[in-house]
């Protein structure tokens, strides 16, 4: 009676509660339906993309991974302790404590059995199923034909194979070692180990067990030794990366001994297994350990101390010279061509003359100042916007190459409020709006080629709308079987705005059907001043195939649950065929369906073949090339424009520009073109994703003429060759002619910090003699000391061929050419920095400067840009203004340009040129007449009306002649200090503009 009445509420307390139960049940439920929508969804995403292949390769790849993984950690463990325990000792004498252990480890024993070899299992599943890309491309490998200077091995070996090799060794060699713990933990356990006093005694089953593990682990040490001598090919603890005479005569001939060493110690531990004797393996370990450190350590010390360093520079100069080579090879350098330049520094009349195409072609619009007036001139709505940063690019005007600067307006939905309009209603951008690189307008202002809502220009036409930009929403729902169209496709010049009357509609009818909503923009011709408040929007409807189809309510569902927004689900807005477009950023499309690329991080968009698209570069990199320098990317790529924003490393001693892709803007269209066919890692990649990868010799004349030499990589290799453009041993290693990146002088930091490097800048130029003037992408260089012998000079001039040519299907035999300019030492050429701090020095240019700070302006200095015309070094920095407060709109206002010691400080470009050189340099720039900008440049963009009457041309030149007559007032009120005047001459400028745009 008594035991039941105490054994009650023990049963009670057991009883697991039903409502526990559901809720668990409940909750497993939800997540285990969370996972299948989030595998769904991405299975859709990648189908609808047309790469399924590449995410079900990636999903088998690395399911087959982690089962190997799985099984080859849990399985030893398992079996170590199954034996160790099925051999246990049958009457063994157990410690009093150890009867304890026993009895609490019992009941438990079967779960820990199972449980435990299960769960670190799990870990070396894990840890397999990271290496599945480095597994594909070791089977998917192929010879390159190029072999290591020490051991003559092809190079494929140290990409593919080592890596699988090391990772094999150091797992198996983790297993063996747990497997060990585990075995004889359990043999202590259950006495198959004991300790009487001094002696320990070991079971006959235990010993067998733990002495074959022991073997099999010295067996992993010997081959891990042996891999360690090709390891050292990589190694960059020495002078330079790759071994040094040191490594060669004592550290790798110790790695093979030691190998050696271990293999026999292994041999000692298997006979053991057998004889029972541990006399001779506990030595060999001994010995084995002692030689690690006298062969390892002790030997190579001797050598660099004794041998290395009293002659240093003579012993080391055969392996600095196979890593120069190396070096070289692998970061696409080896073919530069350095030619000297004698820079001469004298501003001599007409000096310009022979350099006529250069010098037309100076931009002296900065891409990250004018942004902003891009966005005041052009964003049109609070929906729009613009990078912060524009792109420069070029294009074909009137048969003339123009270099530009331009960006999307693209959609900004953070000021919009409810799910309906963020989801449906503005789902996309519209337009490229693109400048002349080298114009200006009269008030300083951008000389739009094309712009305007709705678009016009000179660019043709072309699928204006983005759905697929840098910063698109998060996911839109377009499309649809609609009896009204809902999407903003533009703005009117009526104020209401669409989503008021879509948002009234969607609370007044289930289906959520906006009234009175127009069309496609190109299918109405009604004017928008007579719309009613429902019409005064430009209203459109997706008609591509960008998104997975929302076909029924499953599908709805997976997303609401992928998304969290239930409206996906419920709301009657979405109808039959309604797409999901999601995914959308350019880069991150490109990152999915090929996750072996690195990818630049500034992708550009242009208008190709009538569609706006974005253009990627996507590189193959590998820590793994023999004797190559090793560079952090993320560190190499910082520099004014791009700030270091992540702590993470990616060790690279190996780049290609492998791959260019093209996103496009409209339907989410991601081709991936195989520019280097010849990489190794392309190749082996191409065969793991068999038919993802085009032709370069299928992109279009159009495509080639946008296809630029990618900025990450020219801001690696030109690191590179700051220090490898010495290919001299003896001078490589007195470091006597090592450079760097100037910093950019005009970002402004706090005290005592660094100033970030110079980016390098796009332009057309002529590098070196006998050079036609080609799109290209330069940086300069300034000797890398530090201290008080630092030298602000230039010492260097690198530049690579950016044209790709224009011709479909052949890329120009002189794209990616790199030419770098080399100053005689003797020179004293100044740098940037030098030349910024001139600027500000010069009387003149620092009076006038500070006259334009006056009242409620602020004078922005642009990018210092360097170009070698003239037989010199021509420096050109634009400088704008803008208000202090409120509106701020950038103009440019003056030109400062160098050359030599000289300086002049102008209104236009054109005037500043010849102004320093001797009244005359000889070319035209493109500033040259303010006025026939206006009439040419501002009328492209404004898309003018060619048959105004005689009324309005007589308008537009009296305008005209206004203006030149107040641009002429201002100058001069500005250098009589009467600012009272110059206010009202600036005024007239103004009323005139305002005149002229009226007439057009």
């Amino acid at each position: 009676m008594t035991d039941q009445t105490v054994g009650a509420p023990d049963a009670r307390k057991r009883r697991v509660s039903p409502l526990a139960i559901t809720v668990v049940i409940v909750v497993l439920l939800i997540l285990g339906f969370l996972a299948v929508a989030s595998v769904l969804t991405e299975v859709l995403w990648f189908q609808q993309v047309g790469y399924l292949p590449v995410l079900l390769t990636q999903w088998i790849a690395a399911a087959v991974m982690f089962v190997i993984g799985f099984l080859a950690m849990a399985v030893p463990v398992f079996l170590a302790i199954e034996i160790a325990y099925r051999k246990r000792p049958v009457y063994a004498r157990l410690t009093a404590q150890l009867d304890r252990y026993q009895e609490l480890f019992e009941p438990l024993r079967r779960l820990v059995k199972w449980a435990l070899p299960a769960v670190i299992g799990l870990f070396g599943g894990v840890s397999a199923a990271s290496q599945w890309q480095q597994v594909l491309l070791w089977i998917n490998s192929s010879p390159t034909g190029k072999t290591d200077a020490q051991f003559g091995i092809d190079i494929s070996f140290y990409l593919f194979t080592l890596p699988i090799l090391q990772g094999v060794v150091a797992f198996a060699s983790a297993v063996t070692l747990i497997a060990l713990i585990a075995g004889v933990a359990t043999s202590y356990l259950y006495g198959g180990i004991s300790f009487s006093g001094r002696d320990v005694r070991v079971s006959k089953s235990t010993r067998i067990q733990a002495a074959i593990l022991a073997t099999v682990y010295l067996l992993l040490q010997a081959v891990s030794l042996w891999l360690d001598q090709y390891s050292k090919l990589n190694d960059s603890s020495g002078l330079h990366t790759g071994p040094m005479f040191q490594d060669v005569h004592a550290v790798i001939p110790g790695k093979q001994i030691l190998a050696g060493i271990a293999l026999i110690v292994a041999v000692l531990f298997l006979i053991t297994a057998f004889t029972g004797k541990w006399r001779l393996p506990v030595i060999g370990t001994a010995l084995f350990l002692v030689s690690s450190i006298v062969i390892g350590i002790g030997y190579p010390w001797a050598v660099q101390q004794f041998q290395v360093k009293p002659d240093e520079k003579s012993l080391e100069a055969e392996y600095i010279s196979r890593n120069i080579d190396a070096t070289r090879e692998a970061y696409g350098v080896n073919n530069v061509q350095v030619e000297r330049y004698d820079a001469v520094t004298n501003a001599e009349k007409g000096a310009l003359r022979d350099d006529a195409v250069a010098t037309s072609n100076i931009r002296i619009m900065d891409p990250e100042v004018i942004s902003r007036t891009f966005a005041q001139l052009e964003q049109s709505k609070q929906y729009y916007q613009f990078p912060k940063s524009l792109n420069v690019d070029r294009y074909e005007i009137d048969g003339k190459v123009e270099d530009t600067v331009s960006a999307v307006r693209d959609i900004d939905i953070s000021a919009q409020d409810g799910w309906y309009n963020r989801s449906l209603v503005y789902t996309h951008g519209y337009g490229l709006v693109a400048a002349y690189g080298n114009q200006r307008s009269p008030s300083g202002e951008p000389v739009f080629l094309e712009g305007g809502i709705p678009t016009t220009g000179r660019l043709g036409e072309f699928e204006p709308r983005v759905y697929f930009g840098m910063d698109s929403p998060k996911y839109s729902i377009v499309g649809g079987k609609r009896d009204k169209a809902i999407e903003v496709d533009y703005p009117t010049d009526a104020e209401s705005s669409a989503e008021i009357t879509a948002e009234d509609d969607a609370k007044k009818d289930s289906a959520a059907k906006p009234a009175e909503a127009t069309t496609d923009s190109k299918d109405t011709k009604k004017d928008a001043k007579t719309e009613t408040s429902a019409e005064r929007q430009n209203l459109t409807t997706f008609k591509g195939d960008g998104g997975p189809v929302l076909n029924n309510i499953f599908t709805k569902l997976i997303y609401a649950l992928k998304f969290q927004d239930m409206e996906v689900l419920l709301s009657g807005a979405v109808v039959d065929g309604s797409q999901i477009l999601y995914d959308r950023n350019p880069l991150e499309r490109v990152q999915k369906v090929a996750p072996y690329l690195t990818l630049d991080e500034s992708p550009y968009a242009s208008v190709v073949d009538g569609r706006i698209v974005w253009i990627i570069d996507g590189y193959t990199t590998s820590a793994d090339y023999p004797y190559s320098e090793q560079k952090d990317l993320n560190e190499s790529l910082v520099d004014a424009e791009n700030p270091r924003t992540s702590l993470m490393t990616k060790p690279i001693n190996y780049i290609r520009n492998s791959v260019k892709a093209t996103v496009d803007a409209y339907d989410g269209k991601v081709t991936l073109y195989a520019w280097d066919a010849e990489d190794p890692l392309l190749k082996a990649w191409g065969k793991v994703f068999p038919g993802t990868l085009k032709k370069a010799s299928d992109m279009s004349g159009d495509l080639l003429s946008h296809v630029r030499y990618p900025t990450d990589l020219f801001k690696v290799q030109r690191e590179i060759l700051g220090k490898y453009h010495v290919t001299d041993p003896g001078a490589f290693y007195s470091k006597e002619d090592a450079w760097r990146t100037p910093n950019d002088p005009v970002k402004t930091v706090a005290e005592g910090v660094t100033p970030p490097a110079q980016p390098p800048y796009y332009l057309t130029l002529s590098a070196g003699d006998k050079v036609e003037p080609n799109y290209s992408i330069y940086s300069t260089y300034i000797p890398d000391a530090s201290g008080a012998t630092t030298r602000d000079i230039l010492t260097g001039y690198l530049a690579a061929n950016s044209n790709a040519g224009s011709t479909a299907g052949k890329v120009s035999k002189d794209y990616g050419v790199l030419k770098l300019l080399v100053l005689p030492k003797g020179d004293t050429i100044p740098a940037p920095g030098q030349v910024q701090n001139s600027f500000k020095s010069d009387p003149k240019v620092s009076t006038e400067l500070n006259l334009l700070k006056t009242g409620d302006t602020r004078v922005i200095s642009g990018n210092l840009l360097t170009l070698p015309v003239g037989g010199g070094l021509l420096y050109v920095q634009p400088v704008y203004i803008e208000a202090a407060e409120g509106t701020r709109i950038p103009r440019l206002q003056k030109l400062l340009v160098s050359f030599g010691d000289d300086i002049a400080f102008e209104d236009t470009l054109d005037g500043a040129l010849d102004a320093l050189f001797g009244g005359s340099s000889g070319a035209s720039a493109g500033d040259g007449d303010t006025a026939k900008q206006i009439d040419s440049g501002n009328t492209d963009a404004k898309n003018t009306d060619t048959g105004n009457s005689s009324k309005t041309n007589s308008t537009l030149k009296a305008a005209l002649k206004e203006m030149q007559s107040a641009l002429k007032d201002r100058d001069q009120a500005m250098k009589d200090g009467d600012w009272t005047a110059y206010g009202a001459a600036d005024k007239r400028l103004e009323e005139a503009v305002d005149a002229a745009l009226n007439a057009e």
